[in-house]
């Protein structure tokens, strides 16, 4: 068996289109819904995308609308786009004896973003591996709360399902209409929820660098900075970065919501605490919500534009731009600011040819959002403030919204259908285009022209 042979620029969103299509037959299915009528098209085809694209958002309740075969569909659908079309259509050749030749190596290594396809089979073994377990564990800790909440059979199931989808940033559950409003002081899930959400947004060669990095520590006796030394550099930029970014947000939201009373007002110090690193870490690309969005300060929703618009680390299941991305792209500016001829970090310079990939998925994600929004704003006559968060939220696959998703009309699905689409597909599909050279390109050289900047 082998793969259509086209580019993977090509293949990786046909392989999500075609997964979607399924996915919406099915949803359409009467066995599929709680009623026992088909969801209608655009239902059927906005919630596929939604859980395809690992976004979360949604335009019927997911415990209430669909039966248990709907969300057992959904939560396919979730685990399918979080690892990626490619990986577990390999996954599955490689169960069942399929011999897997080169070309499909490459299109695998390039659907999950190695520069290598050598090892690339075994990375995949890995990484399933590791998936399986982390899942596993974190639905044990979610049953915990949810069993004696919900009963045996409703709060496994309920647990499963927000195990997997936290791990793949997807935001969706089955809980209630209120995500985990209801929750918000229950330390178990709360904490175990993120947990998942880091793990799966950090990024799976983290991972291994990670857990190869404290075998030889171990065993030669490292200390903490020797450790972290150690680490190869993309490693290091994106636990600093995660770390970052996790920590400067909920100190932002905490700030701006401390005395509001509709969010986190109310609730003791510890649970401010919580919930604000909650929401910091659930606006990087994952989509529950313990406090109500739409009641939000307008300094919070800036914070979330920014951490949605990022969004999780390279190779792992989250959206945005990437981590990766956005330092490459602010690192670059500031070396020209300071004078400098090389990006360098950790004593490594940065190639050329990822700056400008860099720059160009952060250009081409803004001019998005930028049409996007303009366009949900005109046939929708809302205001920017949930235009834009809605948007972005589509496209960095959060799923957050301020109560506007089961509000827009059909032109203002679609809209958002199609932001979900290229938020999965748009920054792997920009990375690996812009990653390819041209030999007509390269073959000539130009003299240099004069132009004014500035």
């Amino acid at each position: 068996m082998k793969f259509p042979r086209i580019a993977p620029v090509h293949y990786i969103p046909i392989s999500f289109l075609i997964v979607i299509t399924i996915g919406t037959l099915l949803l359409m299915l009467p066995v599929s819904c709680s009623s026992g009528h088909g969801a209608d098209v655009l239902t059927a085809l906005f919630t596929a995308t939604t859980s395809v694209c690992v976004t979360g958002l949604v335009v019927v309740d997911t415990y209430a609308y669909w039966s248990l075969f709907g969300q057992f569909v959904i939560l396919l659908l979730i685990q399918i786009g979080g690892l990626g079309v490619v990986s577990v259509l390999s996954m599955i050749m490689i169960a069942t004896g399929r011999k897997i030749f080169l070309s499909n190596r490459m299109l695998l290594g390039d659907s999950l973003n190695l520069d290598n396809p050598q090892g690339v089979l075994s990375f995949l073994i890995r990484m399933f591996k590791g998936v399986l377990i982390i899942e596993l564990c974190g639905a044990i800790l979610c049953s915990v709360k949810l069993i004696p909440m919900m009963g045996i059979s409703k709060g496994a199931w309920a647990a499963v399902f927000q195990s997997v989808s936290a791990f793949c940033n997807a935001g969706m559950d089955v809980i209630g209409p209120d995500s985990m409003i209801g929750l918000r002081d229950s330390q178990i899930l709360m904490w175990t929820t993120m947990i998942l959400i880091v793990l799966g947004g950090i990024g799976f060669i983290v991972w291994f660098d990670i857990a190869d990095g404290i075998r030889n520590a171990i065993r030669r006796r490292f200390s903490f900075h020797q450790f972290f030394s150690h680490l190869p550099e993309h490693t290091r930029v994106v636990i600093l970065m995660t770390l970052f970014l996790i920590t400067a947000g909920a100190i932002l939201i905490f700030i701006f919501e401390y005395g509001n009373t509709d969010t986190l007002g109310t609730m003791s110090l510890k649970d401010k605490i919580l919930n604000s690193f909650f929401q910091s870490i659930t606006f990087r690309t994952a989509g529950f919500a313990s406090i109500p969005q739409e009641h939000l300060t307008e300094g919070s929703c800036m914070i979330g534009y920014v951490l949605m618009f990022i969004g999780g680390s390279p190779i792992g299941t989250a959206g945005g731009i990437k981590t990766m991305t956005a330092f490459l792209f602010f690192i670059n500016a500031f070396s020209y600011i300071n004078g400098k001829k090389e990006n360098v970090i950790f004593h490594r310079k940065v190639p050329e040819g990822q700056l400008k990939k860099a720059a160009a998925i952060v250009f081409f994600s803004m001019l998005t959002v930028f049409v996007m929004t303009l366009l949900l704003m005109t046939v929708c006559k809302i205001v920017h403030t949930d235009a834009l968060y809605e948007v972005i939220s589509a496209l960095g696959t959060v799923g957050l919204s301020r109560g506007l998703t089961p509000r827009l009309n059909t032109i203002g699905r679609v809209i958002i259908i199609i932001s979900m689409y290229l938020g999965r597909i748009g920054p792997i599909s920009m990375a690996v285009f812009f990653a390819k050279e041209k030999k007509s390109d390269n073959s000539i050289e130009h003299a240099a022209g004069t132009f004014y900047v500035g």
